[in-house]
């Protein structure tokens, strides 16, 4: 596992005392030289596997003769297998798999007396298995897996009693099953799938008592399902999917203790009667493809350990039982292209782990119940092609893992919730073929949705179907700017009266802020497009890391296999759960526009939160990396969240933050209960601590670019954390329209110079975002509110109340009037003056703060200059 190359040199077995070679892993290149095995002394173990080797195995490789490990696997090797191999007495453990070797496998193995292991998987050898292969009595792993071997199997085979795995798989071996396999009693692992087996099974399988994983898929066999497994007391996998099986399911097969059961593909027919069983451990369940018949057993509840259940393309009738709501393990529910009739039962939403389901090609009727919006793990959700009716429930809105949703081809009616637009993860939605009207949902995926998706809907209109809607044109979510008609080259709060005084006049058309807003439209629907391609890379990333415990060494070094850990504070920075947990969907903290953020523990017992970066393709070079990193892990302040470390590799970016456990401000703003609710002083200490914490950055020169109350975290005490702050940095270059559609994911917080090319980005933008979230935390309203026929900013209708002097009306009622009128009025306005349209007009942080704690603690009654 390094990195050497080149080719073997000939001399390296010459070494008198050398026991163990391993240079597995590598990127060795060329041939295995003629005279390499013919320096044997005594050598014992040779691994060259995982590397680039190619040619023939020398002949002379059978002079080693007290070799008792031979890996040759996972190279580019050619040729015959020399049938000099099998003079290596010694040998135990042969591994010659994944190359492309070719030809019949020599006679002789029957004089390896010692072989205990042997892989020749993934080749290209022909003819049939050796007549002596069962001559090799101690043999207990044998695997010729993935080439073309034809015929019976050798009747020799009956003595490896001490076999335990057997893998024949992907061949062309045909016949039956011979009687004798069950003299092969100590078997664990059967695996004969992809052959051309036929005939039924013999009552000799019985005799496999040991026997744990039975794999007899994509063969021919025939007759009903195999009584003899019954007595298997110890089979948990079994496999016998896409072969000509016919009759009745059994019903021993739910009460044996079976974990996993595929029986799809078959001529199976009848009821699927399910036993009132209580201790049923079966897991897999996928009977799809066959000809059963009669109603959605309801009795399916009894299997409580129930994951994965496939009874799709069936013949089933009825009503889909209530009782499935009662699977609270269930992740994959497929009932499609069945009968199946009736509503869906709104106990589905009981169903909390579901994360697949599939209910297409059937006959449902009803509404789409509103419970699915329970499923809090969905990710793919069908319901193509049948005949519901009704509206689309807004409570989807609340699957954030929502990836897939096809409602195609039903009768549904009424507008798309337009809540549907704030998905994150969205990558189809087919509404086509139905009767729905009104607009599509503004946001990233809709505008981008291909128009097959949303054809055969009479009533929809908008770009994307080529028709205008009628009605009133929203105010535009940005750009509703106000001004001074003074002198811009004042700055209005260096002065503090100006903050009571100073009239705030409307002053640029809503023409402008169209325009504006159209622009910052275009932006994001390009980079939406760069986002899918990023999403894809990172995610088959992801998906093919190996997360074990080694996963994330504590180790400096860097290279393509570990990656690099540094921990700022030094010490041990192993996590006590393994490195499983940081990629563990149950340890999901929430997500952001840079990713996900779960949390782990460290071996010291502390909590971290750790960020996945979902921009990985779009970030800067490791040195570039790290530099910025750094600068950032340097950075420290009681209001900020401290970057403690991170994870490097080209294709993963981790950081490695302080565990705040008090949760975020939009949590406590908008999803607590009234009694749980901030008082006036937690929320004021928040606002000045937020305040100080930007101040801090922009004496950095840091600008945050992400001010939103999702950024911000309490910790135990209720001080404010400010998080995400300085990441924009990590982008190769920074791009408003980047930042506007990827980072700034509330367009109520983006300070309108995003929508300016010509409009420099500075630390305003960052007083621009606090300034809303002032008002944000004062009133207890969401920046920006969606409406049935128009958007309402914040902003406007704090300014409208204050103009009025109606500004007690906005405070949060939860706050029951509890707050002194002397202290909120002036931080009202100065949230309107952080909100200024001009950026000059804005205030530095720094002032911000001075100003916070005049108005807490006035000193020569210079307060009053804000009433």
């Amino acid at each position: 596992m390094n990195n050497f190359s080149g080719s073997l040199s000939p001399d390296l077995l010459r070494l008198e005392s050398l026991r163990t070679l391993d240079l597995s892993a590598n990127h060795l290149s060329g041939t295995i030289p003629d005279g390499f095995f013919g320096q044997c002394r005594s050598i014992r173990d040779i691994s060259l596997a995982k590397n680039s080797i190619s040619g023939k195995i020398p002949p002379n490789v059978g002079s080693c003769s007290t070799l008792v490990s031979l890996n040759l696997s996972s190279n580019q090797l050619s040729g015959s297998l020399p049938s000099e191999i099998w003079s290596l007495n010694a040998l135990r453990s042969l591994d010659l798999s994944d190359n492309s070797l070719v030809g019949e496998i020599p006679l002789g193995i029957s004089r390896m007396f010692n072989l205990r292991m042997i892989s020749l998987r993934g080749n290209r050898l022909t003819g049939q298995l050796p007549n002596d292969t069962g001559n090799c009595m101690l043999l207990k792993s044998l695997d010729v897996g993935e080439n073309q071997l034809s015929g019976d199997l050798p009747y020799s085979m009956r003595n490896l009693s001490t076999c335990t795995y057997l893998s024949l798989s992907s061949n062309s071996f045909s016949g039956e099953l011979p009687a004798w396999i069950g003299q092969m009693n100590g078997l664990e692992t059967l695996d004969l799938s992809g052959n051309k087996f036929s005939g039924g099974f013999p009552s000799s399988l019985s005799n496999l008592q040991l026997l744990k994983v039975l794999k007899l898929s994509d063969n021919g066999f025939s007759g009903g399902m195999p009584d003899s497994l019954a007595a298997c007391r110890s089979l948990l996998d079994v496999d016998l999917s896409r072969n000509t099986l016919t009759g009745n399911l059994p019903s021993w097969v739910f009460e044996s203790g079976f974990t996993q059961i595929l029986l799809s593909g078959n001529k199976f027919s009848g009821p699927i009667a399910i036993p009132p069983v209580t201790d049923s451990a079966i897991q897999v369940l996928d009977l799809s493809g066959n000809a059963f018949s009669g109603k959605f057993p309801s009795e399916v509840s009894n299997l409580r350990s129930l994951e994965f259940l496939n009874l799709s393309f069936d013949s089933l009738s009825g009503l889909i039982p209530a009782s499935v709501g009662e699977l609270k393990s269930l992740q994959v529910l497929d009932v499609s292209g069945n009968r199946l009739s009736g509503s869906i039962p709104l106990e589905v939403g009981l169903a909390a782990s579901l994360r697949e389901m599939r209910l297409e090609k059937n006959s449902l009727t009803g509404e789409i119940p509103i419970q699915i919006g329970s499923c809090s793990s969905l990710a793919y959700l069908d319901l193509s092609q049948n005949n519901l009716t009704g509206p689309i429930p807004e409570t989807l809105a609340n699957l954030t893992n929502l990836q897939v949703a096809d409602f195609s081809r039903n009768q549904l009616s009424g507008t798309i919730p337009k809540q549907l637009a704030d998905l994150p993860h969205l990558l189809s939605f087919n509404i086509s073929h139905n009767q729905l009207s009104g607009d599509l949902p503004a946001g990233s995926f809709f505008n981008k949705i291909p128009p097959s998706s949303v054809t055969d809907n009479p009533g929809l209109c908008g770009s994307v179907v080529n028709l205008s809607c009628p009605g009133v044109l929203p105010k535009p979510i940005v750009l509703n700017p106000n001004s001074s008609s003074g002198d811009s080259s004042s700055n209005p709060v260096l002065s503090p009266s100006n903050l009571g005084h100073k009239k705030i006049i409307l002053s640029i058309s809503a023409l402008i802020a169209i325009g504006a807003a159209a622009v910052i439209a275009l932006g994001v629907i390009t980079i939406t497009v760069l986002n899918l391609r990023v999403r894809a890379s990172t995610s088959n990333s992801a998906a093919g890391l190996a997360l074990s415990d080694g996963y994330l060494s504590h180790s400096p070094a860097t290279d393509a296999n570990s990656g690099k850990l540094v921990m700022f504070a030094g010490g041990d920075p192993e996590f006590s759960a393994g490195a499983h947990a940081v990629l563990n969907k149950d340890c999901e903290l929430g997500r952001g526009g840079f990713g996900a953020v779960y949390k782990t523990v460290l071996r010291d017992g502390r909590s971290v939160a750790i960020k996945k970066l979902t921009v990985s393709s779009l970030v800067k070079s490791q040195d570039d990396f790290e530099k910025e990193v750094n600068r950032l892990g340097k950075v420290q302040h009681p209001n900020l969240v401290a970057l403690e470390g991170y994870y490097w590799t080209p294709s993963l970016q981790l950081l490695i933050y302080e565990f705040v456990p008090g949760g975020s401000l939009y949590n406590h703003l908008h999803e607590c209960s009234a009694s749980d609710t901030l008082s006036w002083q937690e929320r004021f200490d928040i606002i000045l601590g937020i305040a100080k914490s930007l101040a801090h950055l922009h004496h950095l020169k840091i600008i945050h670019y992400n001010i939103k109350s999702s950024n911000v975290l309490l910790d135990g005490s209720g001080e404010a954390k400010v998080g995400d702050y300085g990441l924009a940095k990590l982008l190769p270059m920074l791009d408003r329209y980047v930042l506007s559609s990827k980072i700034q994911s509330a367009l109520g917080y983006m300070a309108p110079e995003f929508a300016c090319r010509t409009v420099k980005i500075t630390e305003k933008c960052d007083v621009y975002g606090f300034g809303v979230l002032v008002l944000e935390i004062l009133t207890g309203k969401r920046p920006v509110e969606y409406m049935e026929d128009d958007v309402v900013l914040l902003c406007d209708m704090v300014r409208e109340a204050l103009e009025e002097g109606r500004v007690e009306e906005c405070m949060d009622g939860r706050l029951c009037g509890k707050f002194p009128p002397e202290e909120t009025i002036p931080v009202v306005k100065l949230g309107l003056i952080c909100t200024s349209q001009v950026p000059s007009n804005r205030p530095d942080m720094a002032e911000v703060v001075n100003i916070l704690e005049l108005i807490r603690c006035p000193q020569d009654g210079r307060q009053e200059e804000f009433c």
